[in-house]
């Protein structure tokens, strides 16, 4: 009895199963066809119209959020979903969100308004699982980064999708570390972030000729640079963007075997334009002075105690005694408008120009300007010969100018000075010369003068005689005497000219000098 009576059971149980099977295909309209294995296709009904049909598999208490296809904009959503699972539209987003109710399977369709075809088909199935607690948290955990999905397949919680920033990816793995065997990952990073990378690495260039590119995991940097120093600076701004090494579970496993990426991944490819010649360097005329400014005193004494015997009586002294002596210092400074203070020396006798030259150089070279004079002289050789020799006797100065900036207009130059002169001979007849040297370095500005000095000379006489032709001298006594002093200093006056090449003036030199091509 027992026996037939559970026999009965599953008969009315199996005939309710098909009934119900048989409602919800009547519900769902004559047109619908049988479910495929396929989970995502697409079916063309009766009217030749194609429609979208997907599987969906939802688990009680776990929301899901569904991308649709491109379908009209006035649609009517129609099906028996609403009794196990509640559905909200965001038509801006075209998105559909899935919040399970009920444990069950159930349909729902996308109807176009203007002509009631079937756009879109879903087919829910909603089930209890007693992993819906952990996914729960986990979304706690993860919500907020973007790009991901939280999932349960085949009985474990699976976190898929693909994110931007390596870090989120870390942060990913430790969550799903906590569940242990109840969750997995399969986030991998976008193609995208490599594409954003690149954007942010041209925009920190900021050269338009620099083309940045993002491909499979690589940074290539190609087109032209201006410099070498232009080209390591865009590698290294590449370097500074580039993400952490992720390591996937496939190449941990030796699944497979990832390349290793050559210049820490990033590809440099950047040409260096042919720098442009560089503009010639300025010259700068030098106009020296030698000038010896001169100090002189003089001063007589005459004792007469009988008048003169002669109307046209001379005079005449020898010079008693003469002492010459040099006290070498170093005086430096700049004169402005140097010429018309010099003219006024010169016609009041405190000064005479020895010599006044000038020479062109070239920003940053040495010019020297050699003025000496060779004084011959008689020599005896080692077997009695008679030669000659020279002593060299004169002015010799270097200068290097060096322009301090393009547009600061301030010159230094390092300044060498020799001087050298006769100031007797030996009773062989050889010459006794004086040298004398200096050495400066002053900064001034373009067509000041710089005043170097470092000789002063100081030379004196005294003289005594008596007058000549004096005809009675026992009752006629008459002395004199003659006392002079002279100071000299050598001064060289130096004058920067910036030009910008040598030709610079020649035109006023023709003009003065009435010169013709």
């Amino acid at each position: 009895m027992k026996k037939e009576l559970l026999t009965l059971g599953l008969l009315l149980s199996l005939c309710g199963h098909v009934a119900y099977a048989e409602e919800s295909a009547a519900a769902s309209g004559p047109a619908e066809e049988e479910l495929s294995a396929s989970p995502s296709t697409s079916t063309e009904d009766s009217s030749g119209a194609y429609r979208s049909r997907k599987f969906i598999n939802l688990t009680l208490g776990i929301e899901h959020d569904e991308k649709l296809p491109p379908i009209p904009d006035n649609v009517e959503f129609k099906g028996d979903f609403r009794r196990i699972v509640t559905a909200s539209y965001a038509k801006d987003l075209n998105v559909i969100r899935f919040t399970p109710r009920n444990e069950g399977f159930a349909t729902l369709t996308i109807h176009d308004k203007r002509n009631g075809k079937i756009v879109a088909e879903y087919r829910i199935d909603i089930k209890k699982s007693k992993l819906d607690k952990v996914v729960r948290e986990m979304r706690a955990l993860l919500g907020d980064i973007e790009g991901i999905n939280i999932k349960i397949v085949n009985d474990r919680v699976v976190v898929d999708g693909q994110i931007l920033l390596p870090k989120d990816l870390a942060r990913i793995y430790n969550v799903v570390q906590q569940f242990g065997s109840q969750a997995s990952s399969l986030v991998t990073l976008s193609p995208l972030a490599q594409k954003k990378i690149a954007e942010f690495i041209a925009r920190d260039i900021n050269n338009p000729e620099i083309e940045v590119r993002a491909v499979n995991d690589k940074i290539i940097l190609q087109g032209w640079a201006n410099s070498q120093d232009e080209s390591a600076r865009a590698e290294i701004i590449a370097k500074t963007y580039l993400p952490d090494i992720v390591i996937e579970a496939a190449e941990e496993k030796g699944v497979i075997k990832k390349r290793k990426p050559a210049n820490d991944g990033v590809i440099n490819l950047i040409q260096v334009k042919e720098s442009a010649p560089k503009p010639p360097p300025k010259m700068i005329q030098l106009v020296v002075h030698y000038v010896e400014l001169q100090k002189d005193y003089s001063k007589n004494f005459k004792f007469q105690f009988t008048p003169e015997l002669g109307d046209n009586s001379q005079m005449t002294f020898q010079t008693g005694g003469e002492s010459a002596g040099g006290v070498i210092s170093s005086i430096t400074g700049t004169v402005s408008n140097l010429l018309p203070k010099l003219n006024w020396a010169k016609q009041h006798g405190h000064a005479r120009v020895l010599e006044s030259t000038s020479l062109i150089v070239e920003d940053g070279k040495k010019g020297e300007i050699k003025q000496v004079t060779n004084q011959p002289y008689a020599v005896i050789g080692q077997n009695g010969t008679q030669g000659t020799a020279f002593a060299e006797v004169g002015i010799v100065t270097t200068i290097t100018p060096v322009l301090m900036g393009e547009k600061s207009g301030s010159v230094r130059m390092d300044m060498a000075f020799k001087v050298s002169s006769m100031i007797g001979s030996t009773p062989a007849g050889a010459p006794i010369t004086s040298s004398n040297e200096m050495t400066s370095s002053v900064v001034v500005r373009d067509r000041q003068s710089a005043a170097v000095g470092g000789l002063i000379r100081n030379s004196s006489s005294t003289g005594y005689n008596r007058p000549s032709g004096q005809k009675n001298p026992i009752i006629s006594l008459y002395a004199s005497k003659e006392f002079a002093k002279q100071q000299s200093q050598f001064v060289v006056f130096v004058t920067p000219v910036v030009k910008t090449s040598a030709s610079a003036g020649a035109e006023q030199i023709k003009k003065k000098f009435r010169l013709r091509d």
